[in-house]
């Protein structure tokens, strides 16, 4: 089975995922551009079973109702995305893999919000 592991830019928060991923996605919400900084962020989902913290863990803020979105304590880089919406899933930045090439997007969530510009 295939890992796929990462971390934060210090590297005291380390995690590894198992298995292929659910999905690889770019998210174009107002959310995601203020927690992350970018113009949209892009998610790697996989199931939460199949994910583990190798090292450190992350601190946890609550960006809105029943979504917590994970960090590091010490660099401060995002990592990790949770929701209700999506019970038994976790979500990791494309940017925070090891190998973020082995990855590739094929779909755009909430295109509604985004900015002109990122959708072409």
């Amino acid at each position: 089975m295939t890992a796929h592991e990462g971390g934060c830019h210090c590297r005291q928060v380390r995690f590894r995922a198992a298995g292929a991923p659910k999905f690889v996605s770019r998210c174009h919400c107002e959310s995601c551009r203020r927690t992350t900084g970018g113009a949209f962020s892009t998610w790697v989902g996989f199931p939460a079973d199949a994910v583990e913290w190798t090292a450190g863990a992350p601190v946890f803020y609550a960006s809105s109702m029943g979504v917590k979105r994970g960090f590091c304590r010490s660099c401060g880089t995002p990592l990790s995305y949770e929701s209700d919406r999506w019970p038994g899933e976790r979500h990791f930045l494309i940017g925070v893999f090891d190998e973020p090439k082995a990855f590739t997007p094929t779909s755009d969530y909430m295109k509604e919000e985004a900015l002109a510009w990122a959708l072409h």
